[in-house]
């Protein structure tokens, strides 16, 4: 089995290094794992995410240890350069690398280089050969914010191997029952229930948010539709509301924001009624004149939150929808795409009638309509969206208690 998952792992490579000649997603991924030289730490913290919104879930617990232990060097690598390349400069760290390719060799190289005390993992990714390395070593190694499902390859008759890999981890921090039980299943019995950070941190977030002044010169009081990490088909709908709702103020935030996308997001809306956020400090328009505001840049979305009434969160209509929590956190309604069985978070929100699947642009409107129509069924709403995020806080306290340097 070993050596089926590293032919899979080099194949994965060429087909990569193939797609790179033409996809610049790729290319990074695949440059920015080439020729890296490593600083050489005599002990580090090592940290790592697969992506940019596995760096915001982990981050309440990599910023504890930051603070706790200033004199501790602190290591990030990424697998995607979606996180890479946001957060390569990140203050939280001393180093940021893109993981290595996982082989025993780059395995033994980097933690030769970096000398980890532990490593921390969070949410997924599991690495043999690092995994392996790490625990000839005798280094503890973290999961936080884990969570499994049957469906996954660890609960099947042919995943021997890749229980192997979960042997290999010190501890599993799950976020629900669910998960511990299916690893108990497996025999696993190092795993106790924490929660998810995500919700320490979109909390932290809604109360001291970063203030926009433009968003809110853009707003200019008026009510706010809000729709984050939006997909094309996410966009098809949520544009069809502009037209329904003239006093209203309508915020883009696409998942992608290359100009073909842009432009394409733009085409779909009531003719020179948008503007890009790239376009209000330039040109100084006055944005009384624009009812659509598209934000053309990464790294916003969290603290936009704050000028909205309602949301309404893409990738529903692909793989999954993204982050739900950090509307709800301030308190808004959110709307989102019939995928999102697999979002605990999604679930419990629809529960709670604070959160909204729709199919179509009929179920999108009529929801809408649903959720102005009373007012103070609105602010009900409102009030168990945040009440069941910061009734969730918690997670970081509990995991940082346990995992000591």
């Amino acid at each position: 089995m070993l050596l089926i998952y590293n032919i899979a792992l080099r194949l994965y490579y060429c087909a990569v290094f193939t797609v790179s000649f033409f996809n610049g997603k790729a290319k990074l991924w695949v440059s920015g794992r080439r020729n890296i030289s490593y600083k050489k730490y005599e002990q580090s913290i090592w940290f790592h995410f697969a992506s940019l919104g596995e760096f915001e879930q982990g981050r309440p617990v990599l910023e504890y240890y930051r603070e706790k232990y200033p004199d501790k060097k602190i290591v990030i690598t990424f697998f995607s350069p979606s996180g890479y390349e946001i957060r390569k400069n990140t203050p939280l760290a001393d180093a940021v690398y893109y993981l290595p390719l996982d082989t025993a060799a780059n395995a033994r190289n980097f933690i030769d280089a970096i000398q980890p005390a532990i490593a921390i993992f969070t949410k997924y990714e599991y690495w043999y050969h690092f995994f392996n390395e790490l625990n000839k070593r005798e280094i503890p190694l973290y999961i936080i914010s884990g969570i499994f499902r049957p469906e996954q390859v660890f609960f099947k008759w042919y995943g021997s191997l890749h229980r192997k890999i979960l042997s290999f981890v010190t501890w599993f921090f799950v976020q629900d029952e669910r998960s511990t039980e299916l690893l108990k299943n497996i025999g696993i019995e190092n795993v106790s229930i924490s929660g998810d950070t995500r919700f320490d941190r979109v909390w932290a977030n809604a109360q001291q948010p970063k203030e926009l002044q433009p968003v809110n010169d853009f707003k200019n009081g008026h009510k706010v539709f809000i729709a984050g990490s939006t997909w094309p088909d996410d966009e098809i709908l949520t544009a069809a509301l502009v037209n329904d709702y003239a006093d209203w103020k309508f915020i883009f935030a696409p998942h992608e924001i290359s100009e073909e996308k842009i432009t394409k997001l733009i085409s779909l809306l009531p003719f020179n009624s948008a503007i890009r956020y790239s376009q209000l400090a330039a040109d100084h328009l006055p944005l009384t004149n624009y009812q659509t505001l598209i934000i053309d840049n990464i790294g916003m979305l969290s603290s936009l939150y704050q000028y909205g009434d309602l949301a309404y969160i893409g990738g529903g209509f692909g793989v999954g929808i993204h982050n739900t929590l950090e509307a709800a956190a301030f308190g808004l309604p959110v709307i989102f795409g019939p995928n999102y069985s697999r979002f605990k978070e999604a679930n419990d929100l629809v529960t709670l009638q604070a959160g909204y699947s729709i199919n179509d642009e009929a179920e999108l409107k009529s929801t809408v309509a649903y959720l102005l129509e009373n007012g103070e069924r609105y602010k009900t709403i409102c009030q168990k969206a945040a009440a069941y995020v910061q009734e969730h806080t918690g997670a970081t306290a509990t995991i940082v208690e346990h995992i000591k340097l």
